[in-house]
């Protein structure tokens, strides 16, 4: 072990750069052999301001940091009094009045293993116990580095440790049982970390499965001393699956059986696991194993593969089995309501063997294209009114076939139909207001000379609607036929307002004129009737009477021509 002064040279070395604060410096962990002895090395700093008064003091507390817990008192530079473990066994090799703390415990035993704590005492109230602490492990064999895996034909470190924390005891490490090893190495080495220091010795060789079982050991002895440590440990040396054998790849058909096995060579007896792709199906400790496959389905076609696996290493198999089935119900999307404009993808799935064709129809009819695979996608580009319909995936091969359907509901704002106007009928002017939307939508009608919104009944006017489907209808009946103009027309100013979720619009209603011209007819016609037969009476009366009669008669004659083009 190096010498005392130059573990605490890195002490000193760092209280300069320390703040004058109440700190203390020592290792987190520190190990011992027992028996034999450690140096915790210490330093500590307190606040510029404080003068100490008589003196600079110190105590070393194992287990608990603060006197009122009562711990066990390791060392107290005031008295000798300490605690009965630690009579004649602890020393302060450092210098309090240089800040330095370092404590020396010798002969340790099993028993000095865990927390030791610092306290400063600088007289008056300057007494501080400081949090931070050593933990200290006190071992009584040294300790050997045996990975967790020992695998055959693979290099392997075996590292024994042992600590050197003890300036009066210098420890040698020996390997043992090492004659049948082929070409062993050995690396000694002297590991120091935060001012504790470990020797360590490495054995290194390539293990074959002839060596497993073998006994090595690790003997540490301090010189000129009676004090000897020593750990064996028994080497376990495996060796991975050698190989996996499975059937050969077959097909069959559904509904029928089969038999499985599969046989691995390693040591230890693996575990064999049978996977169906990803799924585990059986698993059992075997050198070989079987899986019976009965009443087979289209579910159980693809990759069958034996795993062998023993801790150390693996290996696999795998053979494909084939199951011939007619196609499957194709998967698809759901049935979906889409607005006017936007886009959709149907896809379908559909599996058998062999790979089944794939055909999409609409109302029964041919859309998109057919394909071999087993998807298939079908497009909807800006959907209109008019892709409202089922859709229906239809999948086939020499087996069979099977299909499946969904529902494209389109919705849109609504839509005035062609066929809505006013007409003079006998009880006044009947309006009629035909859209089409999804939703279906809500009729209004909205008389502007009035300003009035109809959408109930009332006494003045009839109305009413029906739908059929996405059309809704609207009809009004006005009692009264409206004013008439300069040309004698009916004005009659009637707006439909038609509105759903996506829209509104309101349109004024124009007058048919067939009817009003069908009623002049007919009015006109009855009275061109009745003016006939008045003039047939009137020219008999005239043929009675003179010229002076006659001249009435053409003036009659006149009027009914002026009445009729006014009608």
């Amino acid at each position: 072990m190096k010498s005392l002064e130059l573990l605490l040279l890195p002490l000193l070395l760092i209280l300069k750069d320390v703040s004058a604060q109440w700190n203390v410096w020592m290792p987190r962990d520190i190990s011992a052999m027992t028996n034999s002895c450690v140096v915790i090395p210490c330093s500590f700093t307190y606040p510029s301001g404080v003068r100490p008064y008589r003196g600079i003091h110190g105590i070393w507390y194992f287990g608990h940091p603060y006197p009122q817990l009562f711990p066990p008192v390791v060392y107290k530079s005031r008295t000798d009094i300490v605690h009965e473990s630690y009579k004649g066994r602890t020393r302060l090799l450092g210098d309090l009045t240089q800040k330095n703390c370092t404590l020396m415990i010798s002969n340790v035993g099993v028993e000095h293993s865990g927390r030791y704590y610092f306290r400063a005492d600088l007289g008056g109230a300057n007494i501080y116990t400081f949090p931070d602490f050593t933990k200290l492990q006190v071992l009584d064999q040294p300790n050997i580095d045996v990975p967790e895996e020992i695998v055959s034909d693979q290099s392997l470190d075996l590292t024994c440790y042992v600590p050197d924390n003890c300036p009066d005891m210098s420890p040698q490490i020996q390997w043992m049982y090492t004659e049948d090893l082929p070409n062993p190495l050995f690396n000694p080495d002297n590991v120091e970390d935060s001012n504790t220091a470990v020797l360590s010795s490495t054995l290194t060789f390539t293990p074959k499965p002839m060596h497993n079982g073998q006994l090595l050991g690790c003997r540490v002895h301090y010189e000129n001393t009676t004090f000897v440590y020593e750990r064996l440990i028994s080497l376990d040396i495996k060796y991975a699956p050698r190989f996996a054998w499975v059937n050969v790849s077959q097909e069959v058909m559904e509904g029928s059986s089969v038999v499985l096995h599969c046989d691995v060579d390693s040591n230890p007896t693996p575990t064999i696991t049978w996977y169906f792709g990803d799924t585990e199906l059986r698993s059992e400790v075997a050198s070989n194993s079987s899986l019976p496959l009965d009443n087979l389905t289209p579910e159980e076609d693809g990759v069958y593969t034996c795993v062998g696996d023993n801790g150390y290493g693996s290996m696999n198999a795998s053979m494909y089995l084939a199951v011939n089935y007619p196609p499957r119900e194709p998967w698809i999307n759901e049935s979906q309501t889409l607005l006017e404009g936007s886009s959709v993808a149907l896809q379908c799935i559909s599996k058998g063997n062999p790979m089944p064709t794939l055909t999409w129809l609409k109302d029964g009819k041919l859309v998109g294209t057919i394909t071999a695979e087993e998807g298939s996608v079908l497009e909807l580009q800006k959907v209109t009114p008019q892709d409202h319909g089922v859709y229906r995936c239809l999948a086939e091969n020499e087996h069979g076939r099977a299909s499946n359907s969904l529902n494209i509901t389109v919705e849109f704002a609504p839509v005035l139909l062609d066929d809505s106007k006013c007409t003079i009928v006998r009880e006044g002017v009947q309006c009629v207001c035909i859209a089409s939307g999804n939703p279906e939508p809500v009729i209004e009608f909205f008389l502007p000379d009035l300003n009035i919104t109809i959408n109930d009944y009332n006494n003045t006017f009839n109305y009413h609607t029906y739908s059929d489907g996405y059309t809704s209808t609207g009809i009004i009946k006005l009692q009264d036929k409206g004013e008439r103009g300069n040309n004698g027309d009916t004005a009659v100013h009637v707006h439909c307002s038609i509105s759903n979720t996506y829209g509104s619009e309101t349109i004024p209603l124009g007058l048919q004129q067939e009817k009003k011209f069908m009623m002049a007819v007919i009015v006109g016609t009855i009275g061109g009737v009745a003016v006939i037969a008045f003039i047939i009476a009137a020219v008999r009366y005239v043929g009675q009477n003179n010229k002076k009669e006659t001249t009435v008669i053409t003036n009659l004659l006149a009027q009914l021509q002026a009445w009729r083009g006014k009608s």
